[in-house]
């Protein structure tokens, strides 16, 4: 088992089709524990080994918030509010951020953007935990198309 850092492969091909507005749809972020199998060719949201319901997660994850799309030099950049989760208790080592607009409501085979891998288990027990995005540049911005 292991993530991997990468933007989706399909979501790659989807923007080309000009499936995805990331300013507009419900874009969200869901957990992964160090047991998950996500990479570029993870196409959606997947509930396999996602950090368990309760102690301050939803399964699904959280909608990002603050969404916003924009050009920075000579790349496409997306950016959102940084992620947090309050009263939380739980381990987690990477992230999925997915179209839900785009997924198959009964096999979510579409919609996954960008697969996040902290490089390590991270745990909470009674606090908040909060994914800080990069800064929204052309070198940096949590997803990009340069």
């Amino acid at each position: 088992m292991a993530i991997t850092q990468a933007m989706s492969t399909l979501f790659k091909k989807d923007v080309l089709l000009g499936d995805h507005h990331l300013d507009s749809d419900n874009i969200y972020i869901a957990l992964y524990t160090s047991s998950a199998t996500l990479s570029a060719a993870t196409d959606g949201y997947i509930t396999s080994n996602e950090v368990a319901n309760g102690n301050g997660y939803t399964t699904g994850g959280n909608a990002l918030a603050s969404k916003a799309v924009t050009e920075n030099s000579t790349s496409g950049v997306f950016d959102a509010a940084d992620p947090e989760w309050t009263s939380a208790t739980f381990t987690a080592r990477g992230a999925l951020i997915y179209n839900k607009t785009l997924g198959d409501a009964s096999s979510n085979a579409r919609g996954a953007i960008a697969i996040l891998d902290f490089g390590g288990d991270f745990s909470v027990s009674g606090g908040n935990f909060k994914i800080v995005f990069p800064a929204a540049t052309a070198n940096n911005a949590i997803v990009r198309i340069d």
